[in-house]
């Protein structure tokens, strides 16, 4: 097997990689089963997996698409987990565009919650866009989540409802 050095020239340079190499082979944990800091396992899930089994201290996160320029914007709504089951650990946005704001660019929202106990409860998400309801923001979700009003002007059908997705969580 050939490898490339990018430190051409320098003596030093294999030293260096042998150092690296070493760390990547013997890792940088803590020499226990706990992920470095001490924060428990996440686990990710796809947003249509409506079903999830969990364990104590178990960490997970659902991630949906969301463009704030389009007024199109997911929450977490009624109902909300049992909290002697399930915590929200909260949500970060990642842009498309990476840490440069583009307008019209949109990016990822994702959930992230913590298995507390055994039991099983059911939370929702609520996606919303611009024709689906009104009087929300990024922050705070519409009063009612039925569809929104239909416009008074032009024969328009009415709107339609915004997208719920309960999930089930199993916590053994």
């Amino acid at each position: 097997m050939r490898t490339a050095s990018i430190f051409r020239g320098s003596r030093g340079g294999a030293a260096v990689a042998a150092v690296a190499l070493l760390a990547l082979a013997t890792g940088c944990g803590s020499g226990t089963d706990e992920p470095a800091g001490g924060s428990p396992s996440t686990v990710s899930h796809p947003v249509k997996d409506t079903s999830i089994d969990s364990r104590p201290g178990e960490r997970f996160t659902l991630t949906v698409d969301q463009n704030v320029s389009t007024r199109e914007y997911w929450y977490l709504v009624d109902p909300k987990p049992d909290s002697s089951v399930l915590v929200s650990r909260g949500q970060e946005y990642a842009s498309d565009s990476g840490d440069e704001p583009v307008p019209g660019a949109g990016g990822r929202l994702t959930f992230t919650f913590e298995a507390k106990g055994k039991g099983t409860t059911r939370f929702t998400l609520l996606h919303c866009t611009f024709t689906t309801c009104q009087g929300n923001t990024s922050t705070r979700p519409p009063e009612t989540t039925g569809p929104s009003a239909t416009p008074t002007t032009g024969a328009t059908a009415p709107a339609q409802a915004p997208e719920r997705i309960t999930y089930t969580v199993t916590v053994d």
